[in-house]
């Protein structure tokens, strides 16, 4: 007796690397320079993705979800690690020689980035937990603090990697150049989603993980039993656990009928192969 085939929706859908980036402030550019500065931004990220070897996802269908003040990439799962290190240090770099470059009355340029890895589902990937969580990330108080310690010492970029893929590629020893000093345990939250919490790593070229704390605000650690809620001891109730350092999360809502991020509906194009 044959076995039937297995219904669609129990198969695991194929895992991508996925890269978010948001530009700071981009709503307050004026209008006559938002799209000459989102292109110079759009240029700058092409140009380091080939220096690190990774293709462009525009070039490549359903691979780039362009958001207006940012966009989210996806890649083969393989090219994981290469998107944290050398791509983080390379793009902050080359947002630093823009910055020397620019008119005066040209706009400030920094980015947040968000790394994250997981399955993306649809003919056209715009669905799936992976593209929620990577934009919750990217829009979490956490990375928005630690672009403030960047600005604050002549930096243009902060990253916040999910804990899948700080395990995967900084714990497992796949960035030669970035180690687990060069990033800072945090919690991403997002400030309309109360039920969303996360254990995130946090990193700014240049700096020290530790370095990034003073600018984190106190929030719980995810797990971490509620201040109200004490668990007993031999002789009563023992205090609950201090606050971990920090938190904070793009949010997109998924399904994602062609992708929310910054409330902008954009399109999704793909760098992993069809089969």
């Amino acid at each position: 007796m044959s076995s039937s085939p297995h219904p669609e929706e129990t198969q695991i859908p194929a895992e991508f690397a996925l890269l978010a980036f948001d530009m700071e402030k981009y709503s307050q550019i004026p209008e006559a320079k938002m799209e000459s500065t989102r292109s110079d931004v759009d240029d700058i990220v092409a140009n380091v993705l080939a220096d690190c070897g990774l293709p462009d996802p525009q070039e490549l269908t359903h691979a780039y979800k362009d958001g207006g003040d940012g966009a989210i990439l996806l890649f083969p799962p393989d090219a994981l690690a290469r998107i944290i290190d050398p791509l983080l240090g390379r793009l902050s770099a080359a947002l630093g020689r823009y910055d020397q470059q620019r008119l005066a009355s040209s706009p400030l340029v920094r980015l947040r980035i968000a790394v994250h890895a997981g399955p993306v589902t649809g003919p056209e990937l715009r669905s799936g937990n992976a593209l929620v969580d990577v934009s919750r990330l990217l829009d979490s108080q956490a990375v928005r603090q630690a672009l403030k310690s960047a600005a604050d010492t002549g930096g243009f970029l902060a990253g916040v990697l999910s804990e899948t893929a700080y395990q995967r590629c900084v714990h497992g020893g796949y960035t030669p150049q970035l180690t687990p000093q060069h990033f800072l345990r945090a919690t991403a939250q997002v400030s309309n989603k109360p039920d969303y919490q996360a254990l995130c790593r946090l990193h700014v070229p240049g700096m020290p993980g530790a370095a990034l704390a003073p600018y984190l605000s106190d929030e719980p650690d995810p797990g971490a039993p509620p201040a109200s809620s004490p668990q007993p001891g031999p002789s009563g109730p023992s205090p609950a656990p201090a606050p971990a350092a920090p938190s904070g999360g793009i949010q997109f809502h998924a399904p994602l009928y062609g992708a929310t991020v910054g409330e902008h509906i954009g399109q999704v194009r793909n760098t992993y192969p069809h089969r």
